[in-house]
């Protein structure tokens, strides 16, 4: 990754002697004010050229630079706390398709929030944490045996 930035910006500063050159050369000796017809094409093309040889030095730069700030933005949300969280979500319940109903445990303490598209309400502070009395249970071999007969069957089917 450090390489291919390097690169990237490396090449808009490879093509700087060139343009240099030609600036100094358009410095020293006065543009003809009309072109001929019987004009070399060489010197018409270069400059049409160079601008698109600095067009596609610039595309590309911005380009890179996208990627690069994408990378960082992602790299900055991983420094962030993972299972240690101050703040975990208890339980949510949806109330409408826009409101919510969520308990949400900030240290010791169990608060109830309601949130709706504009505003965030705490309705209630729990004086005795809510435990969750449902044993979660993994899936049994008969229902993962199952699934795959089913799996099975529609993969025998025309389509």
């Amino acid at each position: 990754m450090a390489r291919l930035l390097a690169l990237f910006l490396a090449l808009p500063l490879a093509g700087l002697p060139l343009f240099a050159g030609a600036e100094e050369e358009a410095a020293v000796a006065p543009a003809p004010a009309i072109v001929h017809a019987s004009a070399s094409p060489s010197l018409i093309t270069g400059s049409a050229g160079t601008q698109l040889l600095q067009l596609l030095f610039g595309l590309v730069l911005v380009v890179a630079l996208i990627f690069l700030l994408a990378w960082l933005v992602r790299r900055m949300q991983q420094i962030g706390p993972r299972s240690n969280q101050a703040i975990k979500l208890v339980a949510s319940q949806a109330l409408s398709p826009r409101d919510r109903l969520v308990l949400v445990q900030v240290g010791e303490e169990q608060i109830l929030l309601g949130l709706t598209p504009g505003r965030i309400t705490p309705l209630h502070v729990l004086k005795e944490p809510v435990r969750s009395t449902e044993p979660v249970e993994p899936a049994t071999p008969e229902f993962a045996q199952r699934l795959l007969e089913l799996l099975n069957k529609d993969k025998g089917r025309p389509q």
